[in-house]
């Protein structure tokens, strides 16, 4: 009985030891117990019970950090033909400008006007000498060829004319100052009256009505030539705006 007693004591005795001891080490470190639960949490690892033995699930769209990669220039797969391109194609043939057809001749400078009159009258006299004065001399001098050539400009015309007197170049004359004229090149140098107004115009853009003034001008085998051609091509008059008759010519 008494071993028994003192075996129960010193149990107890150690009992009490180890206990003290475990109260003075949680005393003496009082964060060491916690040390592992104030860890951060890694991204993408659940705290949850039911997710220790499952894979981390990654949420693309909620992470901010991953973005999306841009889409390629060109996908595989795609044709050339299908891709968008930057090119501009421009057009080559550049759109016809209006033409501003005119009728009333008091539109025109009064030298246009004058220089008109005086030509009119001379033709409609029958005698082609009488237009000689008003197709210069010199620098001045109306060109009534498009080739070069040393006659005077009225002999040139009657060899042009198909009688011997010019009197046909004189109806022609009167008959191309009878239609519309167009204003060219205003505001330049180069600026000029220009009798009939077809020798601006695309033959193409014709209505009816200048269809039917053309071929006052010219027969319709002429204009047929023209359309082969692709440009009035008989004649036509031009006067500058200081009153000088520039040239009375056909063709291109």
């Amino acid at each position: 009985m008494h071993r028994s007693s003192n075996r129960r004591r010193l149990v107890s005795s150690s009992a009490l030891s180890i206990a003290a001891l475990l109260t003075l080490s949680i005393t003496a470190f009082p964060h060491t117990a916690f040390a592992l639960s104030e860890l951060k949490q890694i991204p993408g690892q659940s705290t949850g019970d039911s997710s220790k033995d499952e894979p981390a699930q990654k949420d693309d769209d909620s992470d901010p950090l991953q973005l999306p990669m841009p889409d390629p220039l060109v996908r595989n797969g795609d044709s050339a033909e299908t891709q968008p391109t930057t090119d501009i194609e421009e057009d080559s043939d550049e759109p016809d400008v209006p033409v501003e057809v005119l009728y009333d001749i008091n539109k025109a400078p009064e030298p246009v006007r004058r220089m008109r009159e005086l030509i009119v009258e001379a033709a409609a006299s029958g005698d082609i000498e009488r237009i000689r004065p008003l197709l210069g001399k010199g620098p001045t001098q109306t060109q009534v060829s498009v080739v070069e050539t040393t006659d005077e400009p009225v002999e040139t015309l009657k060899g042009l004319s198909g009688d011997t007197e010019g009197n046909e170049i004189l109806a022609i004359l009167l008959d191309v100052l009878a239609t519309g004229f167009v204003r060219v090149d205003a505001g330049t140098p180069n600026e000029m009256y220009v009798w009939p107004y077809f020798a601006e115009k695309a033959l193409g853009s014709l209505s009816p009505p200048e269809k039917v003034e053309l071929l006052r001008i010219v027969t319709a085998g002429d204009y047929a030539d023209m359309q082969e051609f692709g440009s009035y091509n008989f004649y036509r008059i031009g006067i500058t705006p200081d009153g000088q008759w520039k040239f009375f010519v056909a063709g291109d």
